[in-house]
């Protein structure tokens, strides 16, 4: 897993172009049955794929966290919302909440997250390839193919599947 995690980017960026181009198709016309499409791509590939034995995503990215997660995770710890954002979080340059540093403060050694439960929306979602109208976030998609082995392997499949 350390080997591919360390070529994924580099593989990323050289399948970036063709990915751009056929995303970009895809938004133009976009088949009827896509959503169904992405959610068996989803599926089949998380059955191959263990999230734990990986955390790419914990380790080199953080999610943005809404108002809502605040309040969650704060009440999760049994404390107020303000104090949490002061102990964890940052504002970024888009003025959404952030860590305030990657790996996330939360993951474990063994790759479990201390707060899973309570995550955020954004960690519970991702790498959003299951996502209802998927063609609206291919540029989130090309970021997360360089970050997520199964996001690669899922967008690699749909450019096989998809003309």
């Amino acid at each position: 897993m350390n080997e591919l995690l360390k070529e994924l980017p580099k593989l990323a960026k050289s399948k970036h172009a063709e990915s751009s181009k056929f995303f970009n198709k895809l938004k133009k016309r976009p088949p009827k049955n896509l959503d169904y499409i992405m959610q068996e791509l989803h599926e089949s590939e998380f059955k191959r794929t263990d999230c734990l034995k990986c955390a790419n995503c914990c380790k080199t990215t953080g999610p943005l966290f809404t108002k809502a997660d605040i309040e969650r995770i704060s009440k999760f710890f049994k404390t107020k919302p303000q104090k949490f954002i002061e102990q964890y979080l940052r504002i970024d340059d888009d003025n959404d909440y952030v860590l305030k540093e990657v790996p996330c403060t939360f993951l474990g050694e063994d790759n479990y997250c201390s707060i899973y439960d309570v995550r955020p929306k954004a960690c519970r979602e991702f790498p959003h390839t299951d996502r209802k109208k998927f063609q609206q976030i291919s540029n989130l998609t090309l970021k997360n193919v360089a970050i997520c082995p199964a996001a690669f392997n899922i967008v690699e499949e749909m450019k096989r599947r998809l003309p």
